[in-house]
């Protein structure tokens, strides 16, 4: 049986085990090295989904404290077989606006912050091409049929948080090859490659980045706003997960 391991938020965890046709679901608190991480386990036909609340549930977490080394740990202990990680992002171009969704195909990660299992050990791993080329194959198969004007891969800024960027950084940014912008997968990614387990990361445009409201540049970025207009975009999500379950 296959194993999946899907990271989101809670409104992700609670729509696709809802969505989903399941026929077991068990809610289990990992123990890890990291310390503990609550975990869901949903049968579903012949594949196994591993959920994990990347803020851990309350959603009080910051993103820049997000226990990633925890979470990633967990994932490997249960013995899942590939990762799919969902984002809310902030987006930058004018082609891939509020409600797209698509899927990262490389990320920028200047922030200088160490997210390693061996930070004390001799030990490089190749980040080339950081996302698996399959699991971006079915997305773009999946996400295509949805949205089939529009550019789905993309690259993915990490920003370090918790503040939202200027406008002037969004410019840069821009500039450097970042498309849209973020405060948390490329941590997770790194860390999956270490243990040798497949990623890939679905990519749910939330706001625009600063600077980048049309009509109103000046405009600020609010939390709530965000994260409410990501719940109401999971569609998508959901019929990409279900793909993986087929």
């Amino acid at each position: 049986m296959m194993r999946l391991g899907i990271i989101g938020g809670t409104a992700m965890t609670s729509l696709a085990t809802d969505e989903i046709e399941v026929t077991r679901s068990d809610n289990i608190i990992a123990q890890t090295d990291f310390g503990p991480v609550p975990m869901i386990c949903v049968t579903s036909g012949s594949t196994e989904l591993i959920f994990i609340e990347r803020h851990h549930g309350d959603g009080t977490t910051p993103p820049h404290r997000i226990n990633h080394r925890a979470n990633m740990q967990a994932m490997a202990g249960a013995g899942v077989d590939s990762i799919l990680a969902v984002c809310s992002v902030g987006t930058i171009p004018k082609d891939f606006p509020p409600g797209s969704v698509g899927f990262a195909t490389q990320y920028i990660d200047f922030t200088g912050v160490d997210m390693s299992f061996f930070e004390d050990d001799v030990k490089f791993t190749s980040m080339t091409q950081p996302f698996d080329s399959e699991m971006n194959d079915l997305l773009e198969t999946v996400l295509s049929k949805i949205q089939p004007e529009l550019r789905l891969g993309r690259t993915y800024w990490l920003a370090q948080g918790p503040h939202f960027e200027t406008s002037a950084e969004i410019d840069a940014i821009e500039k450097l090859g970042g498309e849209v912008v973020g405060m948390t997968m490329p941590r997770e990614c790194k860390l999956a490659a270490e243990l040798g387990i497949p990623y890939a990361a679905i990519l749910v445009s939330s706001n625009w980045a600063a600077g980048r409201e049309p009509g109103d540049s000046s405009k600020a970025l609010d939390h709530s706003e965000v994260s409410a207009t990501a719940e109401t975009k999971l569609g998508p999500v959901i019929e990409c997960i279900k793909a993986f379950t087929q």
